[in-house]
């Protein structure tokens, strides 16, 4: 359990740090004069790397172990996060973009790899709901720094701030170096690693598809609050109140989530979570005052929030073995592919017919997802 607590507080710290800084950079940019297409290309490019080099990634941590991965990679986000601080400019956020989003990818899968390794099978689903309540907890404190920094520190403070989180992390992870498990590192040459055998396998695919659905959804919500609330006259600090209520959502839903994963199974899960998602998305167009859209916020947060520690617990429990990272990797590269077109072409839809479209594209495709993943319920 210590292991377990040890890494559940570092992906928080470093967390805190990415999701923040990520509400940061895209506020700077607004602020600097940015349209809602270049903060979508923006956005985009913090998923531009992982989409391209996770697998790799993947790999490299099923080949050399968790602990490089996560040093480097948490050191690397806490120094891309202080760019815009040494570096003023619009250039710098999307430097900071690209840097952050890679480290952070980095040290994403090799966190997962160690959680899925703790303990026994019948433990996981337990073990990734902790992890996950650890996401929740940063995802809660991440935007309210940003947004209160932004407000009434400044830019450049509000980066140095968000820094802080990942490089704590960091510290503890060279000062505690042994609460890692043993390193279990794989030589198999590269044909027995073929992507294809993971895309085909059926037990997978399918947790692959409606993962990348679900983190759509999670990743226009990030994109598109602060475009719609900024168009409607909101501040940054309420800004990150409403996001806030997301995470704080996604807090609460994964508290319940080890009694929930003793009772039900994974797709039933993954649907209500579809459905929930799809019904937020609906009411986002119809919220134009804060509290509204903190209620509909709120409840996305349930929805999304939930899904998650079922989704790797099916992954981990379906992976070949000596091939966990490589599998977490092929499942951020589909999400990350969806992170670089999304907001992309989000981004200009919302340019030439507003936010309301694309958030009804949204609702729908969350709903049909809902339909599509029933059919796969089987009886606990």
């Amino acid at each position: 359990m210590r292991r377990l607590a040890f890494f559940v507080l570092l992906t928080a710290l470093s967390h805190a740090g990415f999701v923040g800084g990520r509400i940061s950079v895209s506020l700077c940019a607004l602020g600097e004069g940015a349209s809602a297409l270049a903060v979508g290309v923006l956005m985009s490019l913090y998923a531009v790397m992982p989409m391209l080099l996770a697998v790799q990634a993947g790999r490299l941590v099923d080949r050399v172990g968790a602990f490089r991965p996560i040093a480097i990679g948490g050191a690397t986000v806490a120094a891309g996060t202080l760019l815009p601080f040494a570096w003023n400019g619009l250039p710098a956020l999307f430097v900071a973009a690209v840097v952050v989003g890679s480290a952070f990818m980095v040290q994403h899968i090799a966190l997962n790899h160690v959680i899925g390794s703790l303990g026994e099978a019948t433990q996981r689903p337990v073990n990734f709901s902790w992890f996950a309540l650890g996401y929740a907890t940063s995802g809660t404190l991440g935007p309210l720094l940003a947004g209160f920094a932004l407000d009434y520190a400044g830019e450049r403070a509000a980066f140095v701030l968000l820094a802080l989180p990942p490089a704590v992390g960091t510290a503890l992870l060279l000062w505690r170096p042994s609460l890692l498990p043993p390193a279990q590192p794989t030589r198999a040459d590269a044909a027995q690693h073929r992507l294809a055998d993971l895309l085909r396998n059926p037990r997978l695919l399918p947790v692959y598809l409606f993962s990348a659905l679900l983190a759509a959804g999670w990743d226009l919500y990030t994109f598109v609050i602060p475009v719609y609330g900024s168009s409607i006259g909101l501040s940054a600090s309420t800004i990150g109140i409403i996001m806030s209520s997301f995470a704080l959502a996604t807090f609460v839903v994964r508290l319940a989530m080890p009694m929930v994963a003793r009772r039900l199974t994974e797709w039933s899960v993954i649907c209500a979570a579809l459905l929930i998602a799809g019904l937020a998305y609906a009411l986002f167009p119809l919220a134009k005052a804060a509290p509204l859209l903190m209620a509909a916020s709120f409840l996305l947060g349930l929805g999304l929030g939930c899904a998650q520690p079922m989704i790797m617990a099916a992954l981990y429990a379906a992976s070949p073995p000596g091939r966990q990272g490589e599998v977490v990797g092929v499942r951020t590269t589909m999400i990350n592919a969806s992170s670089t077109v999304m907001p992309l072409g989000f981004g200009a839809v919302g340019a030439a017919l507003g936010m309301g479209p694309v958030l009804w594209t949204m609702a729908a495709a969350l709903l049909a997802g809902s339909w599509l993943a029933r059919r796969r319920i089987r009886p606990a």
